[in-house]
Parts: C-alpha cells; sequence; structure tokens
C-alpha cells in the first residue's frame, strides 16, 4: 500500500498539469459558446425547444468528438509519446525511408502541411477570442467600460508575449491551480442555475438534438459552427499528450473538466429559459452581482493561461516543422534545462503578436471575432481523422471495413462540422483561411525549394567515393589536423569540398564527412544518434541521426563516436560548411515568384553554424552558386 502512495501522487500531478496545460482552450469556451449559438445572423429565437436542442447538440459533441474520437481513439497514436498533427504525420509515414517528400508526389504529407498552416492560423485568433470575450465581463456591471476593453485586452496580449522568453516553467507551476479553481467555479455556477430550473435536464437526451437540426433545416445546420466552439481545445488533447501523458488527460476529463464544463452550459441554458435576454452574455450573467468582478479576474487569469498553451504549441509544431524540413532554420532557444520540449521562438512570437493585436482591434468585440474562429480548428480535425485513418490501416492493420465503419462515422461530424464553418468566411473565417493558406505557401515553397537544391546538387556535384579517389590519384596536399565537412546527401562529394580542392589544391589529413537526418521520433539517446563507417585509411563518415523535438548539437553528440573507436579532437577540427546561393530561372520547377520567395526565405533563415551549434571560431564556409 505504501508503494502505491508515490504512484498515486505523482498521477495526481499529472492530472493536475493535465487540467492546466491541455484543457485551458477548451475550459474558456463557455465565455462564448453559447452566445454565439444564438448569434443574431443566425436568426435564432431563445425559445425552450430551441435552448434545449442546442444544449443537447453541444453536450453530445463534448461526448462523440472529445471523449470517443479523441480521448478513446486518437490519443492511442502516439509517435513515442508525443502527439499534434506533424507527430502523427510523421507516425503515418514511418514506413517510408526519408523524412523529406515533394508535395506533389505524397498527398498524405500535403494534407498534414495543411493541418499545420490551419493550426497557426487558431493559434492567432485564440489569444485574440478569449481574453476579449473575458475582459467584456466588466460591461456586464455598465457600459461604461466599454470603450475600455479593447486597449485592456491589448495591453494584456503584449505582456503575455513579451514573457514568452522566460518560458513556461515558473507560470507553469501556476496552470493547474488556477484552472482547478477555474473548472470548480464554473461548475459551481452551472449548478446554482440547473437547480433554479433543473427542466433544463432534457437537453441529455439525443433526440432533441436531432430534433433540433431536423426542423431547422439550413439555420440548425448553420448553428452548428456556434456548437463548435465548445470543441475548440480538443486538438490541444493530442498535441500536449507528450507534457503529460494520455492517462492523466483522460482522468482530468472524466473527473473534472467534463463535468465541469456540462454543468456549465446546462446552467447558462436554465438561465436563458427564464430570462431569454441573457443572451447578451450568459456565462457573466449566470453569477451573482456581487462575484463579477473576482470572476473576471479568474476568467482572465484562465484565458491567459489557454493563450500560453497554445502559444507553447505553436513553438513546438514550430520546432517540429523546422526538424522535419517545412520550415525555415530559425533561432530556437530552450527555455527549461530538464524540460527538452520547451523552447521558444522568437520569430513566431513576435509575427503571432502582431497577427494577434490586429485581429483584437479590427473586429473589436468576441461576438464578431468568434465568426473567425471555427473553420481552421474544423479543418485540422477533419486532417486528424484522415491521418489517424492511414495509421490504423497502415501500423494498426486495421481492415479496411473496420477503418470505413469507424472513421467514416468521425468524418461524418467533422465534416458537417466543417462545412457549417466554411459558411461563416464572409462573416471573418475568411482570416483563419487566408492565414492558412499563407503558411501553407510558406511551407510548401521551402519544402518545394529544398527538393530543386537537392535535385541540382545530384546532378552536378560527383560522387563521394570518385572523389575521394581523385584527390588521392591528383596527389593533393594533405595538411595536418581534421576536417568534418557537413553533407546533406552522403553520397555526394560536400560542395565545400570540391570548392576547397578545386581552389587551395589541399586538403586535411583526417576526413570526416558528416550528414544530419531528422527521424520520425521525438527522442534519440545519444548512444543510437551516431553511426561511423570507414571509407578509406583518414577517410571516414557519420550520419547522425536526432529526433524531430531534439536540437542537433553537434558538438555535443560527437564524442559519442569514442564508442565506434573514432577519437575527434573537438578543439582542433575545422568544421567545413557549403553555403549555396540558389538563383532563381526559367528552368523546370517552381514558378519564378516562388524561385524568389525560396530565395528570399534562405536568406533570412538562420546560418547552418548556429543551428547546428558549431563553434564559431572553428567554422569555414565556402559558397557556391546553383541555378534552380
Amino acid at each position: 500500500m505504501a508503494n502505491d502512495r508515490p504512484q498515486i501522487g505523482q498521477t495526481a500531478v499529472l492530472v493536475m498539469s493535465a487540467i492546466g496545460i491541455v484543457y485551458g482552450d477548451i475550459g474558456t469556451s463557455p465565455l462564448y459558446a453559447l452566445r454565439a449559438c444564438f448569434h443574431p445572423t443566425f436568426g435564432l429565437a431563445v425559445n425552450k425547444p430551441n435552448i434545449l436542442g442546442v444544449l443537447s447538440l453541444i453536450v453530445w459533441a463534448l461526448v462523440v468528438v472529445v471523449t470517443l474520437k479523441y480521448l478513446w481513439l486518437v490519443l492511442r497514436a502516439d509517435n513515442e509519446g508525443e502527439g499534434g498533427i506533424l507527430a502523427l504525420l510523421a507516425l503515418a509515414q514511418r514506413h517510408r525511408p526519408h523524412v523529406h517528400f515533394p508535395l506533389r508526389s505524397n498527398p498524405i504529407v500535403l494534407l498534414g502541411l495543411i493541418g499545420t498552416a490551419l493550426v497557426y492560423g487558431d493559434g492567432i485568433i485564440t489569444p485574440a477570442l478569449s481574453v476579449l470575450s473575458a475582459i467584456e465581463g466588466l460591461e456586464v456591471e455598465t457600459s461604461a467600460y466599454q470603450p475600455y476593453t479593447v486597449p485592456i485586452t491589448l495591453v494584456i496580449l503584449v505582456l503575455l508575449f513579451a514573457t514568452q522568453y522566460r518560458g513556461t516553467g515558473l507560470i507553469g507551476k501556476m496552470f493547474g491551480p488556477v484552472m482547478a479553481i477555474w473548472f470548480a467555479a464554473i461548475a459551481a455556477l452551472g449548478l446554482r442555475g440547473l437547480l433554479q430550473a433543473p427542466e433544463v435536464m432534457a437537453a441529455l437526451d439525443p433526440h432533441l438534438a436531432v430534433t433540433f437540426l431536423w426542423h431547422h433545416g439550413t439555420i440548425g445546420f448553420a448553428v452548428l459552427s456556434g456548437v463548435f466552439l465548445t470543441l475548440t481545445g480538443a486538438e490541444a488533447l493530442y498535441a500536449d499528450m507528450g507534457h503529460v501523458g494520455r492517462g492523466p488527460i483522460r482522468i482530468g476529463w472524466y473527473g473534472i473538466v467534463f463535468p465541469a464544463l456540462a454543468l456549465q452550459y446546462l446552467g447558462q441554458g436554465a438561465l436563458l429559459l427564464r430570462h431569454p435576454e441573457a443572451i447578451s452574455n450568459p456565462f457573466y450573467l449566470l453569477a451573482p452581482s456581487s462575484l463579477l468582478w473576482p470572476l473576471v479576474l479568474l476568467a482572465t487569469s484562465a484565458t491567459i493561461i489557454a493563450s500560453q498553451a497554445m502559444l507553447t504549441g505553436a513553438f513546438s509544431l514550430s520546432h517540429q516543422a523546422i526538424r522535419l524540413g517545412y520550415l525555415p532554420r530559425m533561432a530556437i532557444r530552450h527555455t527549461a534545462s530538464e524540460q527538452m520540449g520547451q523552447v521558444y521562438i522568437p520569430v513566431v512570437n513576435w509575427l503571432m503578436l502582431v497577427g494577434t493585436l490586429g485581429l483584437v482591434v479590427t473586429f473589436g468585440a468576441s461576438s464578431k471575432l468568434a465568426a473567425a474562429y471555427g473553420i481552421a480548428v474544423s479543418g485540422t480535425m477533419v486532417i486528424t481523422t484522415i491521418l489517424i485513418a492511414v495509421v490504423a490501416r497502415r501500423r494498426w492493420e486495421w481492415s479496411m471495413g473496420k477503418v470505413g465503419l469507424v472513421f467514416g462515422s468521425f468524418m461524418l461530424v467533422d465534416s458537417g462540422f466543417f462545412v457549417a464553418n466554411v459558411l461563416k468566411i464572409p462573416q471573418g473565417g475568411w482570416v483563419s483561411l487566408g492565414l492558412g493558406c499563407l503558411l501553407l505557401l510558406l511551407m510548401s515553397t521551402w519544402s518545394g525549394g529544398r527538393h530543386l537544391v537537392a535535385r541540382c546538387l545530384w546532378n552536378k556535384m560527383p560522387s563521394l567515393s570518385s572523389f575521394i579517389e581523385q584527390i588521392q590519384n591528383d596527389g593533393v596536399s594533405r595538411v595536418p589536423g581534421w576536417a568534418i565537412y557537413m553533407s546533406s546527401t552522403p553520397e555526394l562529394a560536400p560542395p565545400a569540398l570540391v570548392q576547397n580542392v578545386r581552389h587551395n589544391k589541399a586538403v586535411h589529413q583526417e576526413l570526416l564527412f558528416l550528414t544530419v537526418h531528422t527521424v520520425r521520433v521525438p527522442w534519440l539517446p545519444v548512444a543510437e544518434q551516431v553511426h561511423v563507417e570507414r571509407l578509406k585509411e583518414h577517410v571516414f563518415r557519420l550520419t547522425m541521426r536526432h529526433g524531430f523535438m531534439q536540437i542537433p548539437e553537434i558538438p555535443k553528440v560527437l564524442p559519442a563516436c569514442a564508442a565506434s573507436g573514432l577519437m575527434i579532437p573537438l578543439s582542433d577540427a575545422t568544421y567545413f560548411l557549403s553555403r549555396i546561393s540558389a538563383l532563381a530561372t526559367p528552368l523546370p520547377g517552381m514558378v519564378l515568384w516562388r524561385e524568389g520567395l525560396f530565395i528570399f526565405l534562405e536568406k533570412i533563415s538562420q546560418r547552418a553554424s548556429s543551428y547546428f551549434h558549431l563553434p564559431a571560431d572553428q567554422v569555414v564556409e565556402i559558397g557556391i552558386v546553383i541555378e534552380i
């Protein structure tokens, strides 16, 4: 019994972490979701049949999408403990030998990148909508606060983004307790409202949801876009699985989050049954007026936590995309030495800040911004269903019939929500769609440009074995010391070596050709990261592998070569890097303007020496120009 206590205590800590890290977004949806279902554009009367029908849709959407799809099924698809759209893509493609794929020949990769791009759109909208909806609680007491809602929101968002460089370590310890208080508060408020109109419990009957959709036709279908707002944090359950594990996520949902959300939505519905005019802000009007200010403060804290979780997810996603070759190299900083997954990417942070502030200023109210929300998340959910179906077929070896039955059912629900959200494009849905298209363009251009560069190098560079033979046959001078040549393609002679021999007529006595690969697992221990081959006397080839969530710090990994008998004097070695400058041409490949965009991205990307954490005073870069 005593041995079980530490395990129980550890599980409790992880559950509390899950409450803070994973459930922030979906947990703050009651601030705006039910009100959005009765948006004036739908023309839906606030009467008893409609209230119960919408509530039934909300409750059963949480059951089907969150409980069944994500907790029961999607969380099973862990990539060495990690989740998220790119981790799922890597899992679906793990049977392929290489990480990088031409998009035109691989629709699964293209789908994964579309999902990734949509997640960024969601990440920009979430902080704007969540914080703005919390601050709008001030307007419940008096409209005199209305002119200050947007400025206060902007200040909070600037402070939130400005402190990202510190990481989530310190504030992360507060996430769980604050969100636990939040869920306790919304559950208590919901129960209070429910007891005043217990007939709202009829909404638990799924027949009411079906009847509502059947009788309201097009309007009922459009209302699904509002219902979907109750699900907007569901993707975080999978994306943040690596932080706490699937067990604590499930316990947190069943034991705390779902009961609290169900009580809150039912409580809001009970309030509307008694006071239909409360639809202006049912969340805050559900609370006694004496608790308004503490509730605004608590809601603001909860929305900041929800926004923080989205930002952390965006950094992690960018980290993975860079490692997998779908975004240019960017400066990445570790924010916690004890947790490898906590990173901060300045460029991503400040671009997201600009986008978020722009949304707040442009829309000015959460009711308007809610119209822009949903299409990105619903699109990501559709793609997740497709990718998980691929995993089920390829890796779990499910039969086609089972895949069709299970995932066809989920796809019917997901596509319904997606089409309903597409109807909101004129009201603001174009924002997240436009952001997604822009990110997809950048990722596909970078990926396609890298493929073109690799193809040109393959045609232009000699093979490594033949060039080494040429060096020996031509009697090229050998100078003492170690030279480490970085090479993206191990079969080819690195451009830096070819140019060095051509211009300097000399090479080092000891040659090491180093190729770094990203594999489709999140982490690899150092002992598994290096593979040494002896090509000739004094000539070696080293293949270094790392997971898609690891920072490739070459000097820290090289000492592991000693286990293979290769002792490298790190302080005396010289690193030779090939600096490739691409020129846009009308040659077959991408259109000229996209080639120009790739060249621009190449110029602003982080230098390889910094990316691989090489000592600056031991690096030599040799350039080469190629036409793509």
